[in-house]
């Protein structure tokens, strides 16, 4: 097993100042925060980075921030992902990957592919990178689930293609793949609040949101999972529970942001079409962090 990806990862936010401006320093402090903390890898650019609203400057930008605040401490890897294939493919072949271990490549979304559209849209993706590959399944955003079948058929087709982070807060798909998967194949949780379950079933860890804020103890729960230490894994995930609720109560990342504001690690802005957090969710999110510090 790829064991640069075992236990947890974070789906880095991507900080904005009040102008709306990428915030690089508050960027390069939530890295460090994480890495001092337990985190095991960091994964850049993807749909809690708000990559969508990035421009292909500011993207290589934020890249460039977290590697130099990284200094090759720990894993990183790279969302790059759409609807294209085409476009994704060249993106791949366009981007400087030198510094990376793996690229994160989301279903395709509205497109609304077949099976077979998958595999074909993930085969063209493997043959073109140059480095390992995790794909990303997340139904509730791309509108089409990619079916565990899907899943291992290019798990076994393709040498590279080494994981999955799942996201379809499935738990009989989760295990489905757990069950039929190759040795080396990675089941990684998209979804926070079964990622405990997950791993205690046989999965790899978590490519976490609010592990980014708590990072200590969502780690240290994540690694306690991997050991078999139920009891001691479910007394911190009890400890968690509620916040990783709010910060999906409305949207992702306003939710996570909000937190982070009340840490004093970033401001709560994020770019249109998203809104940031409402009052009631910050009261909630404010109490929560109180309490907990």
């Amino acid at each position: 097993m790829n064991n640069k990806f075992l236990g947890t990862g974070v789906a880095l936010v991507t900080p904005f100042k009040s102008d709306l401006s990428v915030d690089h320093e508050a960027l390069a402090n939530i890295v460090n925060f994480n890495i001092e903390n337990g985190t095991e890898y960091l994964v850049i650019c993807g749909t809690t980075g708000e990559s969508v609203t990035l421009n292909k400057r500011e993207k290589q930008e934020v890249v460039t921030t977290v590697t130099n605040a990284n200094k090759g401490r720990v894993p990183m890897v790279l969302g790059i992902g759409g609807n294209n294939t085409a476009a994704v493919v060249e993106e791949i072949k366009s981007t400087d990957l030198s510094n990376m271990d793996a690229i994160l490549s989301v279903a395709p979304y509205y497109s609304k592919p077949t099976q077979e559209g998958l595999y074909q849209h993930f085969k063209a993706i493997s043959e073109a990178s140059p480095i390992d590959l995790i794909l990303y399944n997340v139904p509730g955003r791309t509108s089409k689930n990619m079916e565990p079948e899907t899943t291992l058929r290019l798990a076994k087709n393709f040498k590279n293609i080494i994981g999955v982070k799942e996201a379809g807060n499935n738990v009989s798909q989760y295990l489905q793949l757990l069950k039929d998967k190759p040795e080396d194949f990675l089941v990684i949780s998209g979804d926070d609040d079964l990622a405990l379950g997950v791993v205690l079933a046989g999965g790899a860890g978590v490519i976490s949101v609010i592990g980014q804020a708590f990072p200590k103890d969502f780690s240290n729960m994540i690694r306690l999972g991997l050991q078999g230490k139920t009891k001691e894994s479910y007394s911190i995930h009890f400890k968690l529970m509620d916040v990783i609720g709010y910060i999906f109560e409305e949207n992702n990342p306003a939710g996570i942001k909000c937190v982070f504001d009340a840490l004093g690690l970033c401001k709560d802005t994020v770019r249109l079409p998203l809104v940031p957090a409402s009052h009631q969710l910050k009261e909630k999110i404010g109490r929560f962090v109180n309490d907990y510090n």
